[in-house]
């Protein structure tokens, strides 16, 4: 029965996997295809990539992105990193209820709606669309993402620890700072992290809050494919993926040092 079990749940994590991962290892593979036709293969070349390299408006779109991901990311960290804190640290304080409300309903809510919402914002204030409405709209999606991390950790940490370092004279800021922060800083690198590929990704509510010069690759990409696909924008996606791909890697590499090096300390501090 256990053998029958195991062989069934290798089969559904193949399937699985194989749904989740097989078309970006066939885009991937057809980025390095030498026919201009993206679903006839004519051998390997690196052709596509000097055309990208050529591509000044693809390449633009594309740095328009990453500065959209990194900026909107950051701001994002940093506000849903302080209300994760204020959620789980606040108590029942008055409005509790309206702000957790407010918090969360960009999870739940279309992203058609968001985005009309932002725009009518926009307008209504007379601020110009562009890279910074892009960004602010992109912010206020994402942090409530951070901020579900960050709480998460927030609710299973070790109260004892901070109360032991303001026992010994610590005030509130400065036991937060360092004690408190260094050991949820893998949950505020993971919210990052989604914040960062979630705006990177986004189409519908950039294309909402967009103006002109500030393009991002998603919504080059949708009017370029309307048109038929082109073998650069294989050669696009996979550069994203690799950049991707070598942030969540970097972090996991950085936990896994700061996982060891606090397990030194531990060792250390017992055999004192």
């Amino acid at each position: 029965m256990r053998k029958g079990l195991s062989s069934f749940n290798l089969v559904s994590a193949a399937l699985g996997l194989a749904f989740l991962y097989l078309p970006i290892a066939i885009l991937v593979i057809y980025s390095f295809n030498a026919s201009r036709l993206v679903t006839v293969w004519g051998g390997w070349s690196l052709a596509w990539y000097r055309e990208l390299l050529a591509d000044g408006a693809m390449l633009e779109s594309a740095w328009v992105s990453v500065r959209v991901a990194l900026v909107s990311a950051t701001a994002a960290t940093i506000l849903g990193t302080l209300a994760a804190v204020a959620l789980a640290r606040g108590g029942r304080f008055r409005g509790r209820l309206l702000f957790t409300g407010l918090l969360y309903a960009p999870l739940v809510m279309p992203e058609v709606i968001t985005g009309l919402a932002l725009l009518l914002l926009f307008v209504a204030i007379g601020l110009d669309r562009g890279f910074w409405t892009i960004t602010i709209a992109h912010t206020s999606v994402t942090l409530c993402f951070v901020a579900v991390v960050v709480e998460s950790r927030l609710l299973t940490f070790d109260r004892s620890l901070e109360e032991a370092a303001m026992d010994l004279g610590a005030p509130p800021l400065r036991s937060f700072l360092l004690v408190i922060l260094p050991l949820i800083w893998p949950a505020i690198a993971a919210g990052f992290l989604l914040a960062f590929t979630l705006s990177l990704d986004d189409l519908v509510i950039a294309s909402f809050t967009t103006g002109p010069g500030a393009t991002t690759l998603p919504i080059r990409i949708y009017s370029e494919v309307r048109l038929g696909v082109k073998p650069e924008i294989n050669a696009i996606c996979t550069l994203m993926i690799v950049l991707v791909a070598l942030g969540v890697i970097a972090a996991a590499v950085l936990n896994r040092g700061r996982a060891s090096r606090r397990a030194e300390a531990v060792d250390l501090t017992a055999k004192l």
